[in-house]
């Protein structure tokens, strides 16, 4: 289509963007959403939570988005916002994050949790290293003797799996309670005050 050189011979187009351009969809302009009216679902969710929106948190949106701007990153950009972290580096990169309270989370998912903890008034530490290793929980409540962890990266890595097994079993070894938290308790919709309901 842009009749650029490309390494990869075996594919028509040099990007998926590119592959997009060619499709009749695009000719012909028929998308569900206008730059405008993505931009402006971005902006309100900024004016309300004070950050860019992961993907799960705007999923209407995104496959749209994706192709009028190119990348989801270009889509946030376009908005003047800065974008989250990654998944494409998965466990390789992060985005350290600044929850109310002062403490550094690693992504914003953490964030929304330490920030829930925060407005409940449940008092929690962050970084909690389980006994006699060099594993650390996320967060330590109820005098340390309950974790809260957040396994966002669950079934993305096997070297983070075997962790999430680890831990598990160093809780019941220690006499520690876990709780366990998931994107899917999070998105699309937040589920922690039915999750953490007994610290109310």
């Amino acid at each position: 289509m842009c009749r650029k050189e490309f390494k990869n011979r075996d594919s028509e187009y040099c990007s998926t963007k590119c592959g997009y351009l060619s499709t009749s969809n695009y000719r012909s302009g028929k998308f569900k959403y206008t730059k405008e009216q993505i931009i402006s679902v971005i902006e309100d969710f900024n004016q309300h939570h004070k950050r860019a929106p992961a993907k799960r948190e705007v999923l209407k949106i995104v496959s749209c988005a994706t192709r009028r701007f190119g990348s989801w990153t270009a889509t946030i950009q376009a908005a003047g916002l800065a974008p989250n972290r990654s998944h494409d580096y998965r466990m390789y990169k992060r985005s350290k994050t600044k929850a109310r309270d002062g403490h550094l989370c690693d992504s914003i998912s953490e964030a929304i949790i330490d920030n829930w903890l925060h407005k409940n008034k449940i008092f929690h530490s962050r970084n909690i290293r389980y006994p006699n290793t060099n594993h650390l929980a996320d967060w330590a409540i109820g005098n340390g003797k309950i974790f809260i962890e957040y396994f966002g990266l669950a079934k993305d890595s096997p070297r983070y799996d075997r962790s999430i097994k680890e831990k598990v079993i160093l809780c019941r070894k220690n006499n520690i309670k876990l709780i366990s938290i998931y994107p899917e308790n999070l998105y699309p919709t937040n589920n922690l005050n039915k999750l953490l309901a007994e610290f109310l």
